[in-house]
């Protein structure tokens, strides 16, 4: 028998450390080669690393929000046969070869240092005894307490919040007889219990940890607003004319090409408009003091998923129809949701549009997608009085609210782009006439 070391594989794009997002295994499992061990997240994407070897898991070489510098070791298996085992003991976040001991420290066995993580995530994944209640402290933070309708409808009346009944049922669910002993040890279900219940001071804490997907977001957000000095332009734009037109349009082709949204009608709208103002459709390398106009379009959608907001991008979106638009998007929609999106697909975008859909409010001020200089921001649709022709008369209006960055944008030019936009959406036939 001997022990083959997985180590943190590079990855490519220059990237130096990765983050620790899920194991799939733990310490005693019986791995087969190809099996996915861990997640990682890059500032891309979500990547698996394999196992190039089937064996027994010894040791993890972290815990999950862990960094991890290429090359550290991931993992160790026993396998049959001599192994490949060379290097020293894991240190988490660290290649083991980079790490050098203290003066007066110790010598230690291999992994000896990571055996706590590995217990923790062990004890993390083992299964939760039936017949040992779930105290409101043991129930992970955030977690949904898990009953059925009955329960629940049942708690509601009594006045009573789930959070605080222990359960007694698989993983923790909530079972009639929980909530019986529940209302048994305090009046709950009377009026004056009921009362006293709903507004009880409350000093119960969530810690949150920032990682994974939420840790990216959080350094984007935070790089991009301590580099650029973006400013926010507002115009309402009037739709009416062009969700007449998309009507007519998915009546007529969505059984054969699908449904069409607003997006598409924006995508191409934003195609038409920066062959005039090529400078909101560029890169700024503020480290080398350069902007990229690009001609391609490769625009990023804004995509809010589980894990947090993604921005997969739609290449090459000037070679592409409505309906070939919309197709895209949704693909690469449905792939961000479901984790599956590639680092080429969460990468590379010159412009990105976003939108809060129903909850898009009247105004937003989008944060720029670095190192990206324009956003635009598409705010909710309301069909409101507007004065035309001597009368009142309903028009669907709807704002956009886009971002710029002030080092390479000037607010002339962000202007002129917004209402070249607006022209386009206010009379949509132009969209189609290409000059």
């Amino acid at each position: 028998m001997g022990i083959h070391v997985i180590k943190m594989p590079d990855i490519g794009e220059g990237i130096a450390e990765v983050e620790l997002v899920a194991w799939h295994v733990k310490v005693g499992d019986i791995v087969e080669e190809d099996q996915t061990l861990v997640d990682v997240m890059t500032d891309k994407a979500t990547v698996e690393i394999p196992s190039s070897a089937a064996g027994k898991v010894l040791a993890l070489g972290g815990v999950v929000g862990e960094v991890l510098a290429v090359g550290a070791e991931v993992i160790r298996i026993e396998v049959d046969g001599p192994g490949n085992l060379k290097a020293g003991p894991v240190v988490a976040g660290k290649a083991a070869a980079d790490r050098k001991p203290a003066a007066k420290e110790s010598p230690k066995a291999p992994m000896e240092m990571v055996k706590p993580a590995a217990k923790s995530v062990a004890a993390a994944s083992a299964p939760m005894r039936r017949d040992a209640p779930v105290t409101p402290s043991a129930r992970k933070p955030g977690d949904k307490p898990i009953a059925s309708p009955a329960t629940r409808r049942r708690a509601w009346e009594a006045g009573i919040e789930l959070q605080f009944v222990p359960g007694s049922g698989p993983a923790g669910r909530i079972m009639q007889e929980d909530l019986d002993a529940f209302i048994a040890r305090g009046d709950h279900g009377s009026p004056a219990g009921r009362r006293d219940q709903r507004y009880a001071e409350r000093h119960d804490e969530i810690a949150v940890p920032v990682i994974g997907l939420r840790r990216k977001i959080a350094q984007k957000m935070q790089e991009s607003k301590r580099h650029i000095p973006h400013f926010t332009y507002v115009e309402e734009v009037d739709v009416t004319d062009l969700e007449t037109l998309r009507a007519q349009l998915n009546r007529r082709w969505e059984q054969e090409r699908g449904r069409l949204t607003m997006l598409p009608f924006l995508m191409r709208a934003i195609v038409l408009a920066v062959r005039e103002f090529p400078q909101v459709n560029a890169r700024y390398d503020d480290e080398a003091d350069v902007v990229t106009r690009h001609g391609a379009v490769h625009l990023g959608i804004a995509t809010q998923t589980e894990a947090g907001l993604m921005v997969p991008v739609v290449r090459h979106a000037e070679a592409r129809d409505l309906w070939a638009s919309a197709t895209e998007v949704a693909r690469l929609a449905e792939a961000a949701r479901s984790g599956k999106a590639t680092r080429e697909e969460l990468s590379g975008s010159t412009i990105t549009i976003t939108s809060l859909g129903a909850l898009g409010g009247i105004v937003t001020t989008p944060v720029i997608n670095r190192p990206e200089v324009a956003i635009v921001g598409v705010n909710r649709q309301v069909v409101r009085p507007v004065w035309q022709g001597g009368q009142f008369v309903p028009r669907t209006m709807m704002n956009l609210s886009s971002s710029f960055d002030h080092r390479v944008v000037d607010g002339y030019v962000a202007a002129r782009f917004i209402q070249r936009l607006k022209g386009l959406l206010e009379a949509p036939a132009t969209i189609f006439i290409e000059e």
